[in-house]
């Protein structure tokens, strides 16, 4: 298993980590800052460093067949021959993407405030966030976007805590989303709470406080179907940085 650095501090850009596997899949470490792939989130990419100069980039980060494996591929298909397992590297997340996937999947929780209805699917790129709604009525663009300027100014924080699979069995309108269940055979739940606007299990890496989201809109709405109904936000200035 990789111990997941990224679960308890999203701001953390690099670590020491050793090689424990290598295989065509990629690069497994025994510890880890990058965020694999899942609940809708992309994974994230960044750089591998070795203390004689080596560098391996990284295009992607994604979990593997085994619970609590997580695969760092490749930039390039003949990357692996030159590191070696036992070996102790410096693991560098590209931090421009994920400072925006942090800002995008936070705004996708204050969107699940402002629409109550279940999610039906989910996607957090550097370039944009998606969620599609189950729901018949429609949405106004405009107001959406006022809802989140609104939550995102008040500078709401943010924070995490772990929950037990009981303690979520007891409270099942915790979650929110129809198609990406948390989840299980680890013992507990990780919960994401916006104080006083959403809480709702979630791994995936968010700010500290909703004011570092910085300037999100929606972008677009769609009707999909007969029950689902599409929100896409983007940064208002995609070239700027809240902080």
């Amino acid at each position: 298993m990789t111990e997941e650095l990224f679960r308890e501090d999203s701001t953390l850009r690099h670590c020491l980590a050793r090689i424990i596997a290598i295989d065509a899949r990629g690069i497994q470490l025994d510890r880890s800052v990058c965020y694999p792939v899942g609940g809708g989130q992309a994974g994230d990419s960044g750089y591998l460093r070795a203390a004689d100069g080596r560098v391996l980039a990284l295009a992607d980060t994604r979990k593997g067949t085994e619970p609590g494996q997580i695969l760092h591929l490749p930039a390039v298909a003949d990357g692996l021959s030159a590191w070696h397992v036992g070996e102790q590297v410096e693991v560098e997340i590209d931090w421009a993407k994920r400072d925006a996937h942090r800002r995008f999947h936070t705004a996708t929780h204050l969107l699940c405030a402002l629409v109550p209805h279940p999610v039906d699917g989910c996607s957090i790129t550097a370039g944009y966030a998606r969620l599609d709604f189950h729901m018949a009525e429609p949405l106004d663009k405009a107001e959406l976007s006022a809802g989140i300027a609104r939550l995102v100014a008040a500078a709401h924080p943010v924070s995490h805590r772990w929950i037990s699979e009981a303690e979520l069995d007891a409270n099942p309108g915790l979650v929110r989303s129809m198609s990406v269940q948390p989840p299980r055979g680890m013992g507990r739940i990780r919960v994401l709470e916006i104080h006083g606007v959403d809480l709702q299990p979630c791994g995936g890496t968010h700010v500290g406080n909703t004011a570092e989201i910085g300037p999100v809109i929606v972008t677009k709405v769609e009707k999909k179907s007969a029950m689902t109904r599409r929100v896409i936000l983007g940064f208002a200035d995609p070239g700027a940085s809240p902080g």
